[in-house]
């Protein structure tokens, strides 16, 4: 199945779009000289003047079609009775429908969608992330830099150089340490439960290859990469442990990671909450500020009220939405998506929308295999619906882009809190609602 083409790419000229405040512009120029700050484009053809309240203007018959039918469809009972919804006009943010749309719920993964905005916007689309080894008195040191898809493979290839430079220095046996000290020590954020650990989310580490779930992914790193030495000939006396590398310490490797605005796409496509929560702490040094849950969600509020979005009602504690505590409306997150959508910001946050996952898309949180947009009602919408998903106990959330009966891309947030139907069920009912939006389901 092919994708739609981009709305980020396909949307037409608004009158105004989101200005970046000059507050935060001089956040970025401080962020180029942090360790990890990447390019920033905050060039003209990428921001207009501020944002415009948009006039009331009468709605479209096929708009009319769309909010008479919502109006009936949201009274769905598998909805329950708590629901955030709103549907905006993606061109000229004309209202279309809403639905409690200010109402603070609990947004599940809705939430990464602001994680990825404040990512791309302080670190930059082509950053990449460093994975470093350097030997000082008889210890190589692996040395993590929040890079959440280094593989198997990466490891191998930064052992040979590691063991070519150690040969040529005559040193035939090392021991191995990581120093994981980017990021502080893990803790829980506020809304998560020790029981999130290992599986839904692992303790936020700078360092973990194959993305593996475990305690202590720095360890586990280390371990991989001390038997690829050993498979190169050096032996590895004692231990892998944790350390910190001496400022000394001689460069024998490394490898960068594939780009963010890449890495951003892969989040989203499958909600990965790993790498939500290290992009979180990633931008929050991007911020020059410490890489704590406290201080990235600060950037994530800083990056998000510096683009005009507004932030009545909202409230986040991590970067992935697992946190019970995080409350944000339909209309913030629609205002996001929007933001990503506008054409004029492609070039940092058209990543976002590429990254959404297709109504029916195989390997995505929409795919067949999660049971998504497989009912009479919003199996007309399969490729037809760009959208994040969001599921927690209690919170299930679907938030995306269309193109309407009318032509006209349409932005909508649907986020349904405490029901009590099956969450299946919930979802099929969420599928059909943005059918709606779609018009296919008239």
């Amino acid at each position: 199945m092919s994708n739609p083409p981009s709305p980020a790419r396909a949307a037409a000229p608004r009158r105004a779009a989101r200005t970046l405040h000059p507050a935060l512009r001089r956040v970025a120029v401080v962020a180029v000289a942090a360790p990890v700050a990447g390019t920033f484009l905050f060039g003209t053809s990428a921001f207009a003047a501020d944002k415009a309240m948009p006039a009331v203007t009468a709605l479209d018959p096929a708009e009319q079609k769309i909010a008479d039918n919502l109006d009936a469809r949201v009274q769905d009972t598998r909805l329950g009775s708590t629901l955030s919804g709103v549907v905006i006009d993606a061109a000229s943010d004309k209202a279309v429908w809403g639905h409690d749309a200010s109402t603070a719920l609990m947004p599940a993964s809705n939430t990464k969608l602001g994680t990825a905005t404040a990512a791309l916007t302080m670190l930059g689309p082509d950053h990449r992330f460093t994975t470093k080894a350097v030997y000082g008195n008889g210890t190589l040191t692996l040395v993590g830099g929040g890079d959440r898809t280094l593989t198997s493979a990466d490891l191998d290839a930064m052992a040979k150089d590691a063991v070519a430079g150690l040969k040529s220095a005559g040193l035939t046996s090392v021991k191995v340490q990581v120093d994981d000290s980017l990021f502080p020590e893990p803790t829980l954020a506020t809304g998560w439960n020790d029981g999130y650990y290992p599986d839904s989310v692992a303790p936020v580490r700078a360092l973990v290859v194959d993305g593996h779930q475990v305690t202590d992914t720095s360890l586990d790193a280390g371990q991989v990469f001390a038997g690829f030495l050993a498979q190169q000939g050096v032996t590895v006396t004692g231990g892998v442990t944790h350390g910190t590398a001496a400022t000394g310490d001689v460069p024998v490797a490394q490898h960068r990671s594939g780009m963010l605005s890449a890495i951003v796409e892969h989040m989203l496509k499958v909600s990965d909450n790993d790498i939500a929560e290290t992009l979180l702490r990633t931008t929050a040094i991007g911020a020059s500020r410490p890489a704590t849950f406290e201080d990235g969600t600060a950037v994530v509020r800083e990056v998000l009220r510096g683009y005009g979005v507004s932030l009545d009602n909202y409230e986040i504690h991590d970067g992935s939405g697992l946190s019970r505590a995080n409350r944000i409306p339909a209309q913030t997150i629609a205002d996001i998506l929007d933001l990503a959508d506008d054409a004029r910001n492609a070039q940092t946050l058209g990543y976002i929308v590429d990254g959404l996952p297709v109504a029916g898309e195989a390997g995505s949180t929409l795919g067949p295999e999660w049971g998504r947009f497989d009912t009479a009602d919003s199996q007309c919408a399969v490729g037809k619906v760009r959208a994040k998903t969001g599921t927690l106990t209690g919170a299930i959330a679907l938030s995306g882009l269309t193109k309407a009966g009318d032509g006209r891309w349409k932005v909508f947030s649907f986020i349904e809190n405490n029901s009590t139907a099956d969450p299946a069920a919930t979802k099929d009912a969420l599928d059909g609602l943005a059918a709606t939006v779609n018009g296919c389901w008239a």
